[in-house]
């Protein structure tokens, strides 16, 4: 997952006691022209973009609609404090916002819990929507088979790989691996050739958290099956996957990267802090020649990044996650992001879904994307000039929209996660074969999906 700064932590104690300093001035419904935007600021004091960028909006929209007004909200705190100020904010219609920023990964939740308001019958009628990417579509998407939110960006992951390193191992500057053997194969080559540089990092283990599961696993189990498989979660039978051949092939794939000494060693792959340490010391400082890893880290190396480093387009090249045996598609990726959403106790939903078009004009969501570091989930966006321009690599990853998945995103999910650490921790640090791990995650999705399991 993106890595995130955090000078100024906010518990979900602090977020309780500091409630009525966000929700000030009252609910959505206190004033029937001003609608209420709650967004997640950055921890990071230096990072404001998504404020500035907001604040943009809020003066467009006032000047296109006279006499109504904007209230933004921002809550600074990390993720799950984020959800959990929201979700208290949302429970009461005097504190709910009418516009809420909500994570595909937890927006189901919310959705459960009636904090949300479908959103169909505004975009049955909105011409945007037709340019967005089927698979954003889904993102946002419940159960019940209503949107909730509408997609502002998303992100990919592919593999991230050293050209120099890859020069004096032998092998090519266009790398483009077929496989899975294909990319063990070339992280052998690095370590018999070039001592002292990790060959392969791919994420593991419970401390890392959904960076291991989402950026590791997950992109090897998604690309297990066919094509259209879903590995996780059946949404047909609406019962969870259990650990079957595919499962147990990625924790082996897992078991070979580090049984073989390809990977970091376990002691910093089960650091929690082991993705900055990849964007900040592993990459830039040439100890590591193939990473797994998301579409954003080129942002942490421009000159307003965390760790500017001039020469990484010219170092690093990208290639595309093969599938298990180069089976269609041929290519995984896995996604996640961010939508706007209306407050299901929001009096003014017409008057929120507005602000969702204004944020949502092909100019503004350019600008946003490139801002933010963002994949398009546009299809106009996607082939506008300046995105295409905006960063090396841009092109590479906005290509593998079309062949990523999104995780199920279901209240227990979180759970499920957990399990997938476990389970990825006993087949890469202990002692436990990928069919034991594999049985004894079984055990554990039974227990936190109240037995909804199937083959």
């Amino acid at each position: 997952m993106r890595p995130t700064t955090a000078p100024l932590i906010l518990t979900a104690a602090a977020l309780v006691a500091t409630a009525g300093l966000t929700a000030c001035g009252g609910g959505s419904g206190s004033d029937p022209d001003t609608v209420k935007v709650a967004y997640n600021r950055s921890t990071d004091n230096k990072i404001r973009f998504k404020d500035n960028h907001l604040a943009a909006v809020k003066k467009q929209f006032e000047k296109a609609n006279p006499g109504k007004k904007v209230k933004l909200l921002p809550i600074q705190a990390q993720d799950n404090d984020y959800a959990t100020k929201v979700q208290q904010m949302m429970r009461s219609p005097k504190t709910a916002p009418d516009l809420v920023y909500e994570d595909t990964f937890r927006i189901n939740a919310d959705i459960k819990a009636g904090y949300l308001r479908p959103l169909d019958d505004y975009l049955a009628k909105w011409k945007s929507w037709d340019q967005f990417v089927d698979t954003a579509k889904t993102a946002a998407k419940a159960e019940d088979g209503k949107t909730y939110g509408v997609p502002d960006g998303t992100d990919t992951r592919g593999l991230w790989f050293n050209k120099d390193i890859f020069a004096k191992a032998g092998l090519p500057a266009d790398w483009a691996p077929k496989n899975w053997d294909d990319i063990l194969e070339a992280a052998r080559a690095v370590k018999k050739k070039v001592p002292g540089v990790t060959p392969l990092n791919v994420y593991t283990g419970k401390a890392p958290g959904e960076t291991s599961v989402m950026q590791g696993f997950e992109m090897l189990l998604y690309g297990t099956g066919a094509a259209g498989d879903e590995p996780l979660y059946n949404p047909k039978t609406k019962k969870w996957v259990t650990g079957g051949k595919g499962f147990r092939d990625s924790l082996a794939f897992l078991k070979t990267v580090y049984g073989e000494k390809l990977g970091p060693d376990i002691s910093d792959a089960l650091d929690p802090n082991v993705g900055t340490t990849v964007f900040s010391e592993w990459l830039p400082e040439g100890k590591l020649a193939i990473a797994l890893d998301g579409s954003w880290l080129g942002q942490n190396w421009l000159k307003t990044g965390g760790k500017p480093w001039p020469e990484w387009s010219k170092t690093l090249g990208q290639a595309p996650m093969p599938t298990q045996h180069g089976q269609a598609p041929g290519k995984v990726s896995m996604s996640g992001g961010w939508t706007l959403a209306i407050s299901a106790k929001s009096k003014k939903p017409d008057l929120a879904w507005k602000f969702i078009e204004q944020f949502q004009t092909k100019e503004n969501a350019v600008r946003w994307d490139i801002i933010n570091a963002q994949i398009a989930v546009r299809k106009d966006v996607a082939q506008d000039p300046e995105y295409l321009s905006s960063m090396p690599g841009i092109r590479f990853f906005t290509g593998l929209v079309k062949y990523t998945h999104y995780r199920p995103a279901l209240p227990v999910y979180p759970q499920v996660s957990s399990a997938i650490g476990e389970a990825m921790e006993a087949a890469t640090a202990g002692d436990s074969s990928p069919g034991g791990a594999a049985k004894a995650y079984d055990e554990q999705l039974k227990s936190v999906t109240d037995g909804a399991v199937g083959g």
